[in-house]
């Protein structure tokens, strides 16, 4: 691996335009970013056969910009997307060379006698109902108030070897992209849906982590880490998990007592998380979109943060903190995942946002150290947390303003710890199909036990840490702009089939000089209030930046205020959605 060998911002050759014609000329206008560029003639030779009114790949050559291929309609969110992650600068296809390595490691299970077999312990795997990559699984055996847990990973380091095209490509991409019906893997197909997918029923190389934890005093006895090669006995979704939680659904053997035994381990760390106060309260929703046979957008299912997230959540966090703790006491050079202590001046400034909505928040002494603005900082969210159950609303806007207090998160070499979940050493280790920080832990990992010899090295760990923590930060960018279309298509096919004018109840999630941005309809859609739609008087902002403030009147308009809008205008494939204020 070398940031020098792979650059990741490789120059924009091509660009996604519209084609239209005036006369007999015809042009190719950019689509996503009109300021991005001035529409291009295009010679009747490098039109490629597409059509007038489609969406197009551009593509520039010696003899001047010429359409690569036509990519679809731009009235259809599934064309749309595909355009988008192609405009965004990603590949949507690998290199020849690397899908060749990816075949070829593909046929050779890396299976040798250093290997334990475990494929006779129950295992099991949970994610989402339409997951492809299974990067981790779990087997759990309880003693009394002892359980032996393992955490399994699919070993990519197996496949996936430093120098290799495999290894430039992963480097590279830095992550996976996950779109709404789509994704831009960071490994060829063949690694990342089949051979190192953990997949049920069959037997698939792991590193696994054995961890011998106490229920009642929620400590890890001991932990060892091996290759290992396993078996899925099911490939459970969340849903699925959350209905035998309920009682509502009957697990089956012999995953039923390992289901158990994980559930009270993560119940356990859950609890002493929550009583030591020792990370963030943040609930989330994510959208879900649905799609028809001709990819229009056609409903969206909010999925809730529920117990079995959290389940794959403590247990992952468990895992990723051993192996940093087992790297740091070994001085093995590795990426840290890094989330720094807020400043103290920023949990000074969310205190006074919180207080001028009535929110309440902690008690700040005169001076803040930075282990107190990291405690007080989680504090605030459990008020925030309590305030949004208590009252039912506010939830997306003060949420974001805790979030906003703190700093990014990211990836370095340099151990300073993750303060958001109250960690002293923490790395990313579960998920080496997708993030390339995750196989850089492997790495280390395996070459710390003296069982592989391609640790990473440390001369290049820094570079990799700030060309990691970039792909994350644009991965994020598509999948936020991706929903935010999904959500303006069908936002038009609700307004086409709600044949009436009544305005939509919504609520206040951010304001800005210029007008406040609110979440309406039961789908959760998005849109802009301009301050000047706003009849009858000059508006600002407060000097929290809250609310927008009557000049005349003093009437406010807050994070979190319900509030009453009609839809002005949708330009559903730049998700852009202008709202009225309802009369």
């Amino acid at each position: 691996m070398s940031a020098k060998q792979s650059s990741r911002t490789a120059p924009r050759e091509s660009r996604v335009a519209l084609l239209s014609k005036q006369g007999r000329t015809v042009f190719a206008e950019p689509f996503f970013d009109r300021r991005r560029g001035k529409r291009i003639s295009i010679a009747p030779k490098d039109r490629g056969g597409a059509a007038i009114g489609r969406l197009v790949l551009l593509g520039g050559g010696k003899r001047g910009t010429r359409v690569v291929r036509e990519l679809g309609k731009p009235g259809v969110a599934r064309d749309v997307l595909e355009a988008l992650m192609l405009d965004r600068g990603l590949r949507r296809s690998f290199a020849r060379a690397v899908d060749g390595e990816a075949a070829s490691a593909a046929q050779g299970a890396p299976w040798d006698g250093a290997r334990r077999d475990l494929t006779a312990l129950p295992t099991f795997t949970i994610d989402p109902i339409d997951a492809r990559d299974f990067d981790d699984a779990v087997s759990a055996e309880r003693e009394g108030a002892i359980v032996r847990l393992w955490v399994h990973i699919a070993d990519v380091s197996a496949f996936v070897r430093p120098g290799s095209a495999l290894e430039r490509e992963a480097y590279r991409r830095g992550t996976s992209v996950y779109v709404p019906g789509a994704v831009e893997p960071m490994l060829p197909e063949a690694l990342s849906a089949e051979a190192c997918s953990l997949q049920p029923a069959l037997e698939r190389p792991a590193v696994s982590a054995e961890i011998e934890f106490e229920l009642e005093s929620v400590r890890v006895r001991s932990v060892s880490f091996r290759r290992t090669l396993i078996r899925s006995d099911a490939r459970l979704t969340y849903a699925q998990v959350d209905e035998i939680f309920a009682g509502r659904e009957r697990a089956a053997e012999p995953w039923a007592a390992p289901l158990v035994a994980a559930r009270a381990v993560a119940s356990a760390l859950r609890g002493r998380r929550s009583e030591i106060g020792a990370s963030l309260e943040v609930e989330s929703a994510e959208p879900s979109y649905e799609f028809d046979a001709e990819g229009r957008v056609v409903g969206v299912v909010h999925e809730e943060q529920t117990e079995s997230h959290r389940v794959i959540e403590e247990l992952m966090i468990l895992a990723n903190e051993q192996v940093a703790g087992m790297l740091a006491d070994r001085r093995a050079p590795t990426l840290y995942r890094v989330h720094e202590r807020p400043e103290p001046a920023s949990i000074r400034i969310l205190a006074e946002k919180l207080a001028s909505l009535d929110v309440p928040a902690p008690a700040l002494p005169e001076n803040i150290s930075p282990q107190q603005a990291s405690e007080l900082a989680g504090e605030a969210s459990r008020l925030v947390a309590a305030h949004v159950r208590r009252s039912g609303h506010g939830a997306r806007a003060l949420t974001s303003l805790v979030l906003r207090s703190q700093k990014q998160a990211f990836y370095s070499p340099k151990n300073v710890g993750h303060a958001g979940l109250g960690s002293d050493r923490y790395c990313h280790f579960t998920s080496p199909i997708r993030r390339y920080p995750d196989l850089v832990a492997h790495r280390a990992l395996l070459g710390a036990l003296g069982i592989d010899d391609a640790p990473p090295r440390a001369s290049e760990l820094f570079d990799a840490g700030i060309d990691s923590s970039a792909t994350e930060r644009a991965a994020i960018a598509v999948e936020r702009d991706a929903a935010d279309v999904c959500s303006a298509f069908l936002l038009e096919r609700v307004l086409a089939e709600r044949g009436s004018e009544e305005p939509f109840e919504g609520e206040v999630v951010g304001v800005i000089g210029a007008g406040a941005f609110v979440s309406f309809g039961e789908q959760g859609f998005e849109g802009f209030l301009p301050a000047r739609k706003l009849r009858g008087e000059w508006w600002g902002l407060n000097a929290e930046e809250t609310a927008l403030v009557g000049a005349e009147s003093g009437r406010r308009i807050r994070l979190g205020d319900p509030v009453a809008v009609e839809v002005g205008r949708v330009d559903a494939p730049r998700g852009r959605v202008d709202l009225l204020p309802a009369p």
